[in-house]
C-alpha cells in the first residue's frame, strides 16, 4: 500500500468534490471488501460522489488506490494498512481520522450482505464491536502527549490487524468471486 497515501487520496477527494473525506472514503472501501467478492471500483464511486461519477483524472487516482487496497487485504503480507494522517499532524487530528475510518468501515460493511455482528462466530463480531467503539475515539486531556500518542498507534495497529483480520475470517460470506467480471477495471 506504500504506493497511496492519505495525502494522495485526500487531494484527489478534495479536488474532485466528493462527498467525503479520505479516512472515511478509505474505510469505506476497506470494509467493502471485506464484505463482498463482487465490490467494484464504480461502486465505490457510487458511494463517494453525488452522481457516482469521477472524471478521468480522480477516477484513475482512486483506482490505484481501489486495487492497492484489494491487493493489500488479500495479499498473505499482512501488508494491509488504514489510510491514515502522517504521524506529524497532531494526535488530535489523527485520532479524529481513526474514527471516522472505523465509522467509513463499519457503514463498508455493513452494507452488504454481511450477517449481524451476533450471528457472526464471537471472535469475529468482537473485533467489530471494537471497532464501533474505536469511532467515538478521542485523546485524553489529563493524559500526557507521550501517552496519547501510545494509546492512538496501539488503536491504529489494532484497527489495521482487525481489518486484516475480518477480511480473511468473512471469506465464507463474501461470496464467490466472478471470474468472467472486472467491473472495476477503468473505462
Amino acid at each position: 500500500m506504500s504506493a497511496v497515501s492519505h495525502a494522495g487520496l485526500q487531494g484527489t477527494l478534495d479536488v474532485s468534490r466528493a462527498l467525503t473525506d479520505a479516512p472515511e472514503a478509505h474505510g469505506t472501501l476497506a470494509g467493502a471488501l471485506c464484505a463482498a467478492h463482487d465490490y467494484s471500483l464504480d461502486d465505490w464511486l457510487a458511494e463517494l460522489y453525488a452522481d457516482g461519477r469521477a472524471d478521468n483524472q480522480a477516477r484513475a487516482a482512486l483506482f490505484e488506490v481501489f486495487e492497492a487496497t484489494r491487493a493489500a487485504l488479500a495479499s498473505d503480507q499482512m501488508s494491509f494498512a488504514p489510510l491514515l494522517p502522517d504521524d506529524e499532524l497532531p494526535v488530535e487530528q489523527r485520532t479524529q481520522a481513526l474514527g471516522q475510518w472505523c465509522q467509513g468501515f463499519l457503514y463498508g460493511l455493513g452494507s452488504s450482505r454481511i450477517p449481524d455482528p451476533d450471528a457472526l462466530p464471537d471472535s469475529i463480531a468482537e473485533v467489530v464491536r471494537d471497532l464501533a467503539a474505536i469511532v467515538h475515539v478521542g485523546v485524553d486531556p489529563a493524559e500526557t502527549a507521550e501517552s496519547n500518542e501510545s494509546a492512538y498507534m496501539e488503536l491504529a495497529e489494532f484497527v489495521r490487524v482487525g481489518a486484516q483480520l475480518l477480511f480473511d475470517e468473512l471469506q465464507p460470506w463474501r461470496g464467490p468471486v466472478a471470474a468472467d467480471r472486472d467491473s472495476s477495471a477503468l473505462h
